[in-house]
């Protein structure tokens, strides 16, 4: 899986300037974007039982389509979510106004390779878990829960000092950090800083139930983010 991830706060699209962020990567099979609800375990008919996760997946509409010849590049945006029209501003209900008022808005980038096309897809098109099947191997992207400044403890699992007699106040230092003759710190010592907030993706986790008409789909195993954080499943080629 090619990913060309991309943060941006202002883009252009038709001539309209839109303060959203965007995911952009490549698409190369199915796709839905959703909330996270929660852990659960499933039980199957054999009588083994998977952790799991259930998704919240509203349908996604198609908001505008670029090509190579207008835009550079081939992608679809798309968007999901509801929020008030007052917090909209006058540019996207210029833009998207009139197939909803969405709360995210992201871009989806499509390979040559890929499965789906732009052709495939038009404006105020609608995008739904139907197009997932249970047993469907699927990769789930997001943003990972964020911890603020932690120690090397807790960030890089170092197991601390000795809790031996006379050694005080060194049980979660990370000790040395560096030799006397460079008389330097070397670049890529695992220290204390900031963690989690990242992207995080999770690879070959399996479709185990679908509910079309709740919007729900279900994998196995624990997704990253938290709960009614956006969540991006995508299948994975076999």
């Amino acid at each position: 899986m090619r990913l060309a991830h991309q943060w941006a706060k202002w883009y252009l699209c038709d001539l309209y300037v839109l303060p959203i962020e965007i995911w952009v990567f490549i698409l190369h099979m199915k796709f839905i974007l959703g909330k996270k609800v929660g852990m659960t375990q499933i039980f199957d008919e054999s009588g083994s039982v998977y952790p799991a996760t259930v998704l919240k997946a509203s349908p996604i509409t198609v908001l505008c389509i670029k090509n190579k010849e207008k835009h550079g590049y081939d992608a679809v945006q798309i968007g999901t979510g509801e929020r008030k029209e007052k917090n909209i501003n006058k540019a996207q209900i210029g833009q998207f106004g009139k197939y909803g008022n969405f709360s995210k808005v992201m871009e989806v980038r499509v390979d040559v390779n890929s499965h789906i096309r732009n052709d495939d897809l038009n404006p105020g098109d609608k995008i739904s878990v139907d197009t997932f099947e249970v047993g469907d191997k699927v990769q789930v992207s997001a943003i990972s829960k964020a911890k603020g400044f932690q120690g090397v403890v807790k960030r890089h699992g170092f197991s601390g000092g000795r809790r031996s007699h006379g050694n005080k106040h060194q049980e979660r230092s990370p000790g040395s950090i560096g030799a006397t003759g460079p008389a330097r710190v070397f670049k890529g010592v695992k220290m204390a800083g900031r963690m989690g907030g990242k992207r995080v993706t999770v690879k070959n986790l399996k479709v185990l139930q679908i509910d079309k008409d709740a919007g729900i789909i279900v994998v196995s195993g624990a997704v990253p983010g938290v709960r009614g954080g956006y969540v991006e499943v995508m299948a994975v080629r076999k």
